[in-house]
């Protein structure tokens, strides 16, 4: 018995080191340089990747891009207008309309955004909205060559 009672002195003994050891305040504060902050705009790979599908007229994948884009920066006008063209050249005017709303908002009234929605209107067959928005944004661009080449199209159209 009493060989019995040594046994387990010896085990609870034991337990309390061990669990005394565990609870040390030896915790490793050593700082890492491995991993430094992130200094770019995290939607900036998104932007350029879906201007280089949108060149390359692969409009789906650059909505893709674009919209993710405006998901992790909502303020980025490029991403909106990016955004805005892809849905326009998808055929989803529904969306694209929203794109540009929120692309005003973002950015205002300005000749290449109001350019981009009378392009938008061309598109959809909206041949006196197309004409009113695209004389607009000629009025308010120094060179209007884009703008002039979008009004020769509406009047082939």
């Amino acid at each position: 018995m009493r060989h019995i009672h040594i046994t387990a002195t010896a085990v609870i003994v034991a337990a309390v080191a061990l669990a005394s050891g565990c609870t040390s305040s030896k915790i490793d504060k050593t700082e890492t340089t491995s991993i430094g902050p992130v200094a770019q705009d995290i939607s900036e790979s998104d932007l350029t990747a879906g201007k280089t599908q949108f060149r390359e007229a692969n409009y789906g994948l650059a909505e893709k891009h674009f919209r993710k884009a405006v998901e992790l920066r909502a303020d980025n006008a490029e991403a909106w207008m990016g955004l805005a063209a892809s849905y326009d050249q998808l055929g989803r005017f529904d969306f694209a309309d929203r794109a540009y709303d929120q692309l005003l908002r973002v950015a205002g009234r300005k000749a290449q955004v109001v350019n981009n929605m009378g392009y938008s209107q061309l598109l959809r067959g909206n041949k006196k909205k197309a004409q009113a928005l695209l004389l607009e944004a000629k009025g308010g661009l120094a060179d209007a060559t884009v703008v002039d080449a979008n009004l020769a199209l509406l009047k082939k159209s």
